[in-house]
């Protein structure tokens, strides 16, 4: 039966390409609301060309206002949930090749384009995996069902609405994270902050709360004083998502340390946020578990709007804390430094029992594949499933692989691709047949 798949998605393979050529042309980042676009024109545009092309596929589809949209595989009441995401985040800056075209590497066998990671690739693998099943005509005794959302990466409010309308099968996974199977998940908080902006002073870094800064530009008085003559510059650092920032170079923290700015405010946040500090030591934090190891704490986002200075922080923290402990913690210390809380939201810690039989039927599925044993790993929090019982992550990236996800030059191998609706052929009859 494997093997019937494995030469299905091999005979398919340049479709699955071109259509995840055809999804990563839409530039799918979060834009105005409008009547019949929640997240802006591009997401739902995004949503509408899978949701034709899973109809055309002889899938059972439904669009639920823009926010989700759905396609089951067959007529029986779905028991597994395949939960992928089409919006994706803003570009940046540092891109090989265009972004928004699907750039293949013969030498690398890469597929590079904003999305192909996280989560455009994955989805056309769901699909494509759903696909085998159904024209092969693998017998199913359960059903099951693709969901597509536009809001994954700014909260996840297209998830939230849908539940509020529909139901979701009892065991949900997303290739939104990593294999083997991500069980645990620390808890997040976003916290926004700002206070009055000194005249002349200009910041701009970081675009996204859930990325480390790349590069920060600055105009500042000459030793703090509004009266002199005005210093310009950049610092550079490397982008990485927030989860993992040390596989980044923070440039807000390294424009704090490195500059001669001569201004409380930065003094203030430059002690709170020490350059190559990544647990929020310094801000009172700094916790840690044996499952989730260290929390993080990056301070992402340092701009100058409207006459204030506006920053965003984005933590992770470890299974056995809770948001209340956290906010109270960091929101003091912001307070006790001179500035005004804007927002601070976040969720609780998410664990899925390794032992229960779906987590299990996954693991059978990855080992059936890959031939490698496997396990479930806690991360830094954050995946599609967060906050849906009993969820898990499942895929895409491999073990020891960096998609570059949130990051210039992103991508996926075709290789991977196809190995990706291989895994999730096998969970999909592992769990429905």
């Amino acid at each position: 039966m494997q093997n019937s798949i494995k030469k299905y998605l091999e005979e398919h393979k340049q479709e699955m390409i071109d259509f995840l050529a055809e999804l990563v042309a839409v530039p799918s980042v979060q834009g105005e609301a409008e009547e019949g676009a929640p997240f802006g024109k591009e997401p739902k545009r995004a949503l509408e060309i899978m949701l034709e092309k899973c109809r055309e596929s002889g899938f059972n589809v439904e669009n639920v206002e823009n926010y989700v949209g759905t396609a089951d595989l067959n007529d029986l009441s779905p028991e597994l949930g395949i939960l992928a995401h089409l919006d994706v985040v803003p570009v940046g800056s540092g891109w090989s090749s265009p972004p928004f075209t699907l750039t293949y590497d013969e030498k690398t066998d890469k597929l590079v384009g904003r999305g192909t990671c996280d989560d455009k690739g994955p989805a056309v693998a769901a699909l494509y995996a759903a696909k085998a099943v159904k024209e092969l005509g693998i017998p199913l005794k359960k059903g099951v069902r693709l969901l597509f959302g536009t809001n994954e990466e700014n909260g996840s409010a297209d998830l939230a609405y849908y539940r509020q309308k529909r139901q979701l099968p009892p065991n949900v996974f997303t290739p939104d994270g990593e294999y083997p199977v991500i069980n645990a998940e620390k808890g997040m908080l976003r916290v926004y902050f700002s206070t009055v902006a000194p005249e002349n002073v200009e910041i701009s870094a970081g675009t996204v709360i859930n990325a480390v800064p790349a590069s920060c530009k600055y105009q500042l008085p000459k030793a703090g004083n509004a009266d002199t003559e005005a210093v310009f510059g950049t610092v550079e650092g490397s982008s990485a998502h927030a989860s993992t920032p040390e596989k980044g170079e923070n440039a807000i923290t390294k424009f704090l340390r490195s500059t001669d700015h001569g201004l409380p405010m930065l003094k203030s946040l430059s002690e709170l946020f020490p350059h190559g500090e990544l647990n929020g030591k310094s801000c009172g934090l700094g916790f840690r578990d044996d499952i989730s190891g260290d929390m993080t704490c990056v301070l992402s986002m340092l701009n100058t709007e409207n006459g204030r200075l506006c920053g965003g922080i984005d933590i992770r923290f470890p299974l056995d804390r809770s948001k209340n402990e956290i906010s109270e913690i960091i929101c003091g210390k912001l307070r006790d430094a001179g500035f005004e809380i804007d927002s601070c939201e976040g969720v609780d810690p998410h664990c899925t029992d390794e032992n229960s039989p779906f987590v299990q039927a996954l693991l059978r599925a990855y080992e059936g594949i890959t031939g490698d044993k496997g396990r479930c790993i806690a991360i830094g929090g954050g995946t599609y499933v967060h906050e849906i019982e009993g969820g898990v992550a499942f895929g895409a990236e491999f073990p020891g692989e960096d998609g570059r996800m949130h990051s210039p030059d992103e991508f996926i191998t075709s290789e991977n691709l196809i190995k990706n609706a291989e895994i999730m052929a096998a969970a999909i009859i592992e769990i429905c047949g």
